[in-house]
């Protein structure tokens, strides 16, 4: 028995009669939060450069994947094998330069290659959205998702330039936005501010850079600076609450100095 079956065998034991009240409760709907909260730790530890936590953490996802494909095992579904030949399937089909004899110049054409085929799939399936832009999970967040439907629209050609020419975009949208600040209009800052967003997130896509994990690190950044803040208001014996946002600032600047030395 390989390391794969034993813990396709422990997944089973624990949904089993004799298995564990909690594991056996649980639904393929139940287990989304703890899903979506695997991945992102896995992300956390990745960003860390943790090699032991990365081990941890791309364990617990693959318990999600084993545990899913056993819940619709029981529904009559599908089971992990089948998962795992559709993944062998999928992945041969789209790189037929790898597995076809098929010739790429580089790796723009291999984007453009599997878009064409992912199209090609959907269109095989009845009543399937054929878009260039379907594929994308409704639960995705928004600054990944901007990304991703740049990426999608630009394989076929609609796209900037370049980061420059997106950047210009958002100076654009900024304007309109500071526009509808100005006439104090809910509805258009709503629409201005999420323009604004999606061409950033333009910007950093051409930047080759993923606008999720920017923002992810810049509330980092923030947290840490204004836990500093904090800390030295405490040492001070100060109330942060009693404190003028002229000396917060000044502490910011501190924290801010502290972490680039």
């Amino acid at each position: 028995m390989t390391r794969f079956e034993e813990l396709v065998e422990i997944v089973r034991k624990l949904r089993g009669p004799d298995g564990c009240p909690w594991d056996r409760e649980q639904t393929a709907a139940s287990l989304r939060p703890c899903l979506l909260e695997e991945a992102y730790e896995v992300l956390d530890a990745i960003t860390a450069g943790d090699s032991d936590a990365m081990k941890d953490e791309l364990g617990d996802l693959l318990l999600q994947v084993v545990m899913q494909a056993a819940i619709a095992a029981e529904a009559g579904a599908f089971a992990i094998d089948d998962v795992i030949a559709a993944l062998i399937a999928k992945m041969t089909r789209r790189h037929p330069h790898v597995f076809a004899g098929a010739v790429v110049a580089d790796s723009a054409e291999v984007l453009r290659h599997w878009s064409r085929i992912k199209a090609e799939e959907r269109a095989g399936k009845a009543a399937a959205d054929t878009s260039v832009l379907s594929g994308l999970p409704p639960d995705l967040p928004a600054l990944h998702a901007a990304s991703r439907m740049g990426e999608k629209a630009g394989r076929v050609g609609f796209d900037w330039s370049g980061p420059r020419a997106a950047l210009a975009k958002v100076r654009e949208e900024l304007a309109e936005l500071e526009q509808a600040l100005d006439a104090g209009a809910p509805a258009a800052i709503e629409h201005e501010l999420g323009d604004a967003l999606f061409a950033l997130a333009s910007v950093a896509r051409l930047a080759e850079q993923s606008p999720e994990m920017a923002l992810r690190a810049a509330l980092g950044r923030f947290g840490r600076r204004f836990r500093h803040i904090e800390r030295a208001l405490r040492e001070r014996g100060r109330d942060i609450h009693a404190t003028t946002p002229a000396e917060l600032e000044a502490l910011w600047n501190v924290a801010k100095d502290a972490e680039k030395a």
